[in-house]
């Protein structure tokens, strides 16, 4: 752990001091002009906390650091600081340093240089973090991530940016706010529903009393039913004379001014106040906003070295994406049936307690356990066989060409890992394993959904 003193700044507090130890600034400016600090604590009113948060956010040398606000908050200051400062001097500065080793463990220690790898070290920073989309009024698609804007600059789509995130698996939704449309030409979501004549979709249209002959079903305009003092239909010539027996009234009519149509339902039309596109409502693109956390995916990149996400395999160990392990084993599982070949084994691994121990562990130690464990893996498996992880707990093993005896091998040579996990730190883990060898130990109809679900039922 990095034992350089800790240095704490407080903006804006007047007379007031949270804490003696910390610098003190009265606004922005001088702060900025001094080596950067370890943690900001900003104790303006909400509306200075929102200006300097964002300020601070989008200056490198503290995009990524500690911002408390000692009191008010609303989305806005939630969306980019992290929450109240602790009341103590020495839970701060614990606070502090363990960001300072989470952050010297990110990426391997190299700092992040993109837009995405600031933001998935903030996140890291905070795992598993909290990205939140907030309403924008002033915003044409209504919905923004301040935390990902401040990040990646002004020059850089944050919501586009986001969903590269989601997509890639990094990012996981922790809930759905909203679903909006969008102009398909700009993609804006300043639209304008209007109602349009279902002849020459003209917008001079107007409602128009009509009535509804029950005899011979004809709709048109009351005064065509007029004659003589007496309501006739001009259809069918019927007299109408009472009300919800020989006639009525539809809820919904219009006449056109252009075009004379006479109509009962309007059509819709969205039209862009931005660009001018006119769209019918199945025509706009469907959006959903979420609030998303890093991953278990994006906290094992983070871990292991972002440049490895962008690779099909990591290492050695031939670690794949889940969708991918599963896409593989769904081949397999394809082939088996149709040709009863080629043989092969899946294997899980769950290491119960691993998660808590890394918790305990703190980032470098468990960082250096992982490591021993996946040199310990790789020493069991073959180059050709492939690898993924569902979570921080649980491993699977795709074996091809592996029969019932060298699936038990495997198994032996892993189970040698427990001789990791000797010491008070590490002896709460306990390596679980199950196996299936193909064809044989398959069901009707197995998928690789299925199958890993059956066998990870046996790993709890």
């Amino acid at each position: 752990m990095n034992d350089a003193a800790v240095r704490v700044a407080e903006v804006g507090f007047g007379r007031e001091s949270q804490h003696p130890l910390a610098t003190r600034f009265t606004d922005l400016t001088a702060l900025l002009l001094e080596p950067a600090f370890d943690a900001v604590v900003l104790g303006a009113s909400l509306e200075e906390n929102r200006q300097m948060l964002r300020h601070l956010r989008a200056r490198p040398q503290y995009g990524l650091g500690l911002i408390y606000c000692r009191q008010q908050h609303d989305a806005q200051v939630l969306a980019l600081a992290d929450g109240a400062p602790a009341a103590s001097w020495p839970a701060l500065e614990n606070a502090c340093l363990q960001h300072r080793e989470r952050l010297a463990v990110f990426n391997n220690g190299r700092p992040p240089q993109t837009p995405q790898a600031r933001l998935l070290a903030w996140l890291w920073l905070r795992a598993p973090g909290r990205l939140q989309a907030l309403r924008e009024p002033g915003n044409p698609q209504h919905y923004d991530y301040p935390l990902a804007r401040c990040l990646g600059g002004e020059a850089v789509n944050s919501q586009a940016l986001v969903r590269d995130l989601a997509q890639r698996g990094l990012l996981e939704s922790t809930a759905l706010v909203d679903r909006i449309r969008l102009c398909r030409r700009c993609g804006s979501g300043q639209l304008n529903y209007v109602d349009t004549c279902t002849e020459c979709h003209s917008l001079d249209i107007r409602r128009q009393a009509s009535l509804h002959c029950f005899t011979c079903g004809h709709i048109g305009r009351q005064a065509q039913f007029l004659k003589d003092g007496a309501l006739v239909c001009p259809n069918c010539l019927t007299r109408l004379r009472h009300i919800g027996s020989d006639y009525d009234r539809p809820l919904e009519n219009y006449a056109c001014n252009q075009c004379q149509a006479f109509f009962v339902d309007a059509d819709i039309q969205a039209r862009c106040l931005d660009c001018g596109e006119q769209h019918t409502p199945d025509q706009l693109q469907v959006r959903e906003v979420r609030h998303y956390q890093l991953s278990e995916a994006g906290m094992l990149a983070a871990r292991q070295g972002l440049e490895r996400d962008s690779e099909p395999l990591f290492g050695g160990l031939a670690m794949v994406a889940a969708n991918t392990f599963r896409t593989l084993l769904d081949w397999q599982l394809e082939l088996i049936e149709r040709h009863q070949a080629p043989r092969f084994a899946l294997l899980g691994l769950r290491f119960h307690n691993l998660a808590a121990v890394l918790e305990r562990l703190g980032p470098q130690r468990g960082h250096a356990l992982l490591d021993a464990l996946i040199e310990r893996i790789q020493v069991a498996i073959r180059d050709t066989d492939r690898c993924t992880r569902t979570s921080e707990e649980q491993l699977w093993l795709l074996l091809m060409y592996t029969d019932g005896a060298g699936l038990q091998r495997v198994v032996e040579r892993l189970n040698r890992i427990s001789e990791l996990f000797v010491g008070q730190d590490l002896q709460d883990i306990r390596l679980a394993t199950v196996g299936c060898v193909a064809p044989e130990g398959l069901l009707e109809k197995d998928s690789a959904e299925l199958l890993m679900a059956r066998l990870a039922g046996e790993l709890q």
